[in-house]
């Protein structure tokens, strides 16, 4: 594994087409910001993500990837990832997630945000919330050389302190010309995630998935893509990708207008 970690180490030439992969992801999650909106479906906010995607002449990585056919991931409600775009149309009191990722110049940039559509629940706020501290927790957790297991601790204490639960079947990954590659980044803590290290140079997503029930999760048999809660409760998630540097975590996915570190919901 170390051999494995050591040949995924970044130089900085590659760093900078990692940077500017996650500077569009970013740009275009800013654009998509203000279309989130009660009575626009999942379909149409997908449509606009390929558009945009496609006017700067980039790739969606995520249309034709093991065969899914749409250009981003919207997770509405119970839907904890992978949720396809549709037909269905927000409303308020909803919560969405938007999942985008952009391959630029053969890098790849990839987040999510959770959406709040107007007036939501006390427990639907909450829970958002969870998974945005959680981020940005696991985030602080992290140096040049630690264990992987930080950023599940992270995630695990601050979801459990508030009673939340975190999704153990879909993880983080490492990020760079492949959309999944080593390292797995488990959002809690196992053995092997305790024995991995994060060296400087390995770009990954955290993404952590937090349901305000049960962790269980329960995928859809039909479509084999769209995960809901098994109890049919809320869940929500946050993503960015990370570069590990030298001087630690450097967050590539970083927009203007969303929510930055610190924000309350």
């Amino acid at each position: 594994m170390l051999q494995s970690s050591k040949k995924l180490q970044l130089n900085e030439a590659d760093r900078n087409g990692m940077r500017a992969a996650g500077k569009f992801n970013a740009q275009l999650m800013d654009y998509i910001r203000p279309f989130v909106v009660a009575g626009i479906t999942t379909g149409e906010i997908d449509q606009l993500i390929h558009d945009y995607t496609l006017k700067f002449r980039h790739i969606p990585a995520t249309l034709g990837y093991l065969g899914y056919t749409k250009s981003c991931c919207t997770s509405v409600n119970e839907v904890i990832c992978h949720g396809i775009p549709g037909d269905y149309r927000l409303k308020n009191g909803d919560i969405i997630n938007v999942d985008i990722t952009s391959i630029v110049d053969g890098w790849h940039g990839d987040q999510s945000e959770t959406f709040l559509i107007g007036e939501v629940s006390n427990e639907a706020r909450a829970v958002t919330q969870c998974a945005f501290d959680c981020l940005y927790h696991a985030i602080d957790s992290i140096s040049p050389g630690c264990p992987v297991s930080n950023i599940g601790d992270a995630v695990c204490e601050t979801a459990h302190a508030r009673g939340f639960s975190v999704v153990r079947e879909y993880v983080g990954h490492g990020l760079g010309k492949r959309f999944h590659q080593y390292p797995n980044i488990p959002h809690f803590p196992d053995r092997k995630s305790k024995t991995e290290r994060l060296l400087p140079g390995l770009c990954f997503t955290i993404e952590p998935m937090i349901n305000a029930g049960s962790r269980f999760t329960n995928p859809d048999k039909e479509d084999q893509w769209t995960v809901r809660t098994k109890d049919g409760r809320l869940s929500a998630q946050f993503e960015h990708t990370i570069l590990m540097t030298e001087a630690g975590p450097e967050i590539l996915t970083l927009t203007k207008n969303g929510p930055q570190k610190g924000h309350q919901f």
